[in-house]
């Protein structure tokens, strides 16, 4: 072969410019998806130079939203989407009709569209990416939270608008066959029918068959079963159900999640599911025209503002109104603030059914490209505006009133906020040397299990005034704040505070910027970073094991508890 066929240029230097980008964001401290982005619009058919196959780099590219929504699938339960159904179900819907309405807006004064093509434009504009959200809420460390879930909930509801808004771009035309509600019912039917099977069916069938694979011992022929399996599902439930291919590889994961072949599947198909989720961003990045968004740069920039608000801004809204708490909010609305894959796919069959003109291509491309490029900006601004709200004081549900009537009177007493993995330890703790304390767990069935230790235990949200009055800080000793989320914990932090000037803070933090924040900003006394203790503890054991002595060994380790650990890791690589 003395050349290589064009699509297979274009993908290596695809790749390779993804790599290099990537690493030059990482260094800008952007996320890598950037890199990814900006190196699909260099080898995109817009721009000068080598352009890589459109057709065969998106058939990559769904492949890989496939593969990254059933790792997704893998780590998330049918119970953690049924506990956020009160909140994601009514409130996806009313996002996605404001979105729908904004966008609607946008059509007719800024394109000139009828009402029924502006329609179909607006939910182009109010689908939020699942790739994009997931992979923003994977690397900030919430995918498995509360937000994670809320998010998960969010954008599996939207998924479903999605597939009964493809039935009906005929409909928005005015050129329908007259039996759209036939239509309609045959989708909800088939949907209903893939859930169904994949449950009944599917839950028992396919891990029996990845565990017979697993026992043949071959580790090539395991991952291959679990690709297949992911973009099996994904396939069928896309030709036979009518389902989105995303979906279908998202229940799968599910499904294979329940059983214990799940954590080796996850690990199997990890590598793969990263490089071609990467191929996603890339092809992004070669959708976006330059040429279409000057000429017409107001509309986009409206669409632009239209996604930031019809997502994200509507989804921090309602969240706020369906009482989730406001640093959660944040968090959720930052990861939906932006557009993708169901909205090309919505843009294409319009365009392709004559309900939309070709000029709409510029502005939506541009309202997903400049939306996942400010990402990170929206997640600082959600939280600052997280971090100003104070709850309005609400009376407490009756519920929440006869679970936290039984909690005893404290005085000099320790308030744990918090019982999952770090704060369950402390408990112990706590509990080992008979020392009083209340924990306020907003986990309805782990506060249960407090309970069932006979600890003390408030059933709410600590971030809430009314709930933390009730653990009784003024005569509290202590604050103990085991939450992850560091913009939650500073309005624990303040409310205490004000209750009790004198009260003794520690915290949780994730890296240096929040251990500076909280310290600095948030009152905290003590703030404790998991990476850093767990470097400590093994430089300790490392160093006696290496004959310093113990005395010696612990003065290092409290040098290096005072230091950040973005200057150790400098001062390690200029030794």
């Amino acid at each position: 072969m003395d050349h290589a066929p064009p699509f297979l240029a274009g993908l290596v230097v695809g790749l390779a410019l993804a790599f290099l980008l990537g690493l030059a964001a990482r260094a800008l401290r952007l996320p890598p998806l950037i890199g990814y982005l900006v190196a699909g619009v260099l080898v995109g058919p817009h721009t000068p130079g080598i352009a890589a196959d459109m057709g065969f780099t998106q058939t990559l590219a769904e492949v890989g939203v496939g593969l990254l929504l059933f790792g997704v699938g893998l780590h998330f339960r049918p119970r953690d989407l049924l506990a956020v159904r009160h909140v994601a179900v009514p409130g996806a819907i009313a996002q996605v009709a404001i979105g729908i309405l904004i966008g609607a807006g946008l059509g007719v004064a800024g394109l000139g569209l009828a009402f029924g093509p502006a329609l179909a434009f607006g939910l182009a504009l109010a689908i939020a990416s699942t790739a994009v959200a997931t992979r923003a809420l994977e690397e900030r460390g919430q995918l498995a939270g509360a937000a994670g879930r809320i998010a998960l909930g969010w954008l599996v509801v939207q998924d479903l608008i999605v597939v009964f808004g493809l039935v009906l771009l005929p409909a928005f035309s005015g050129e329908g066959d007259g039996n759209i509600l036939a239509t309609l019912g045959l989708a909800a039917v088939k949907l209903v029918a893939f859930v169904a099977l994949m449950f009944i069916v599917g839950r028992r069938v396919l891990p029996w068959a990845l565990a017979r694979v697993a026992r043949n011992g071959s580790r090539e022929l395991f991952t291959l079963a679990v690709i297949v399996v992911a973009l099996g599902v994904a396939y069928a439930s896309a030709t036979l159900f009518g389902a989105s291919f995303a979906l279908g590889a998202f229940f799968a994961g599910v499904v294979l999640g329940e059983s214990d072949l799940g954590h080796q599947a996850a690990a199997e198909a990890l590598p793969i599911q990263r490089v071609f989720a990467a191929l996603f961003f890339v092809s992004v990045g070669m959708l976006v025209d330059p040429a279409a968004m000057i000429s017409s740069p107001l509309v986009s920039l409206a669409a632009l503002l239209a996604v930031l608000l019809a997502t994200g801004g509507a989804t921090f809204a309602l969240l706020l109104v369906l009482g989730v708490a406001p640093a959660v909010a944040a968090t959720v609305a930052a990861a939906l603030a932006q557009i993708g894959e169901f909205s090309f796919v919505l843009m294409e069959l319009a365009i392709g059914q004559d309900l939309l003109p070709d000029t709409v291509r510029g502005p939506i491309l541009l309202g997903s490209f400049g939306a996942i490029l400010l990402t990170p900006l929206s997640f600082r601004g959600f939280a600052w505006l997280a971090a100003r709200i104070r709850p309005a004081p609400v009376p407490a549900s009756k519920d929440a009133a006869r679970f936290n009537a039984a909690l005893p009177r404290l005085d000099g007493h320790a308030i744990l906020i918090g019982y999952g993995r770090v704060g369950a330890l402390i408990a112990a703790a706590l509990r080992r040397h008979h020392l009083p304390f209340v924990v306020i767990e907003e986990d309805r069935r782990r506060a249960e299990l407090v309970r069932a230790q006979s600890i003390p235990v408030l059933w709410g949200d600590a971030s809430r005034e009314e709930v933390l009055h009730a653990a009784g800080p003024a005569h509290a000793r202590l604050l103990i704040v085991a939450v992850p989320r560091a913009w939650e914990a500073r309005r624990v932090v303040e409310l205490a505070r004000h209750a009790n000037p004198e009260i003794e803070v520690t915290v949780r933090a994730h890296d240096d910027a929040e251990v500076d924040w909280l310290l600095e900003e948030g009152g905290a006394g003590m703030v404790v970073m998991g990476e850093r203790e767990v470097a400590l503890g093994i430089a300790d054991f490392a160093m006696q094991r290496m004959g310093v002595a113990a005395s010696t060994a612990q003065a290092t380790v409290d040098v290096l508890r005072h230091r950040r650990v973005a200057d150790a890791l400098t001062e390690g690589l200029g030794a």
